[in-house]
């Protein structure tokens, strides 16, 4: 993992076509901007991380569905 430390308003680059940015720094939190090319996805971890799960879940229903009709 790299680990960079920015202040309020420095950004770094992934690629040449995403830039993070730092907005805001506040007591308990950080504002973070990207700017990157519209055919990226850009997810929260916590979200993809659920959306996952649940597809995965949905997987293991329909193949036990399937086991009761073979």
């Amino acid at each position: 993992m790299l680990v960079l430390t920015r202040k309020e308003k420095e950004s770094f680059l992934v690629g040449n076509d995403i830039e993070i940015k730092v907005v805001k720094i506040d007591e308990n939190s950080i504002k973070i901007g990207i700017e990157a090319p519209k055919n990226k996805t850009i997810l929260r971890k916590e979200v993809y991380d659920k959306v996952k799960d649940e597809n995965n879940d949905f997987k293991v229903n329909i193949n036990d569905a399937i086991k009761i009709f073979d």
